[in-house]
């Protein structure tokens, strides 16, 4: 068992009109303390709904998931989230945005400051605390927002497509800036992509799941030396090989 373990998870809904929808059946994951995973699939497959599971956001129908020995029955302080939208505070400097849950929790204004400072260092940051999200690109946006979650001190960060709304070369640039952190860091990371290419630069193991209700068809180890060469014939073998491996399971 690792530092996260998923057992037998299952996922229903309810449509509009009654009917019953199973997101996601019978998924079963293990994930060591450190690990950088990807989950990749079909459009609609269960995806964002996992992770919503793994942060105690939402319950499964079935199944338990333990999160470094404890079982998650809600709301998780041992997960941040940072999600596709940036999600600040348009109200807030990009320090008081850093600042925020650590104010949830209690801590002294003295020392979340000091604590927000030091993340948005990590993130680059550290010159523009003072700035709104409006005074902001959409790159650094995302970075506070990843400074935020990592304020926290949480064993697992949990990240939903968060470079989808950026263009090429800042997905390119924040990728590349994920990566040292997590370095640096050491934390769990566990990233949902709709980009394969993304899921092969970032991770050392990839979830493919099939089309809903979602399954894990395979669980692919990337034993590309870091860091990776976007264009080397490793990379596109490994490529190649993912998008049939989706393609297959639409």
């Amino acid at each position: 068992m690792g530092i996260l373990s998923l057992s037998n998870i299952s996922q229903v809904f309810k449509s509009d009109n009654g009917d019953t929808i199973t997101a996601l059946k019978d998924i079963n994951l293990d994930i060591k303390e450190g690990e950088f995973v990807c989950i990749i699939g079909p459009s609609g497959c269960g995806k964002t709904t996992l992770l919503r599971l793994i942060a105690g956001i939402s319950k499964p129908a079935s199944g338990n998931i333990i999160l470094d020995g404890k079982n998650i029955i809600g709301p998780n302080p041992m997960c941040g989230m940072v999600f596709q939208e940036f999600s600040l505070f348009p109200w807030n400097t990009a320090l008081k945005n850093v600042e925020f849950g650590l104010k949830m929790q209690g801590v002294k204004t003295k020392k979340r400051k000091e604590i927000a400072k030091e993340f948005l260092d990590l993130v680059d940051l550290n010159d523009f605390g003072n700035r709104y999200p409006h005074e902001l690109s959409g790159g650094m946006k995302q970075r506070v927002a990843i400074a935020r979650a990592l304020a926290q001190n949480p064993v697992l960060l949990l990240m939903d497509e968060p470079f989808a709304s950026v263009d090429a070369q800042t997905r390119n640039m924040l990728q590349k800036a994920l990566l040292e952190i997590w370095k640096k860091t050491k934390k769990t990371i566990i990233f949902v992509t709709h980009s394969v290419d993304e899921a092969i630069y970032l991770s050392d193991r990839i979830v493919i799941l099939s089309k809903r209700p979602g399954r894990i068809s395979e669980i692919k180890q990337v034993e590309i030396k870091r860091p990776r060469n976007r264009t080397s014939g490793e990379v596109n073998k490994l490529r190649e090989y993912l998008l049939m491996k989706i393609e297959h399971n639409k």
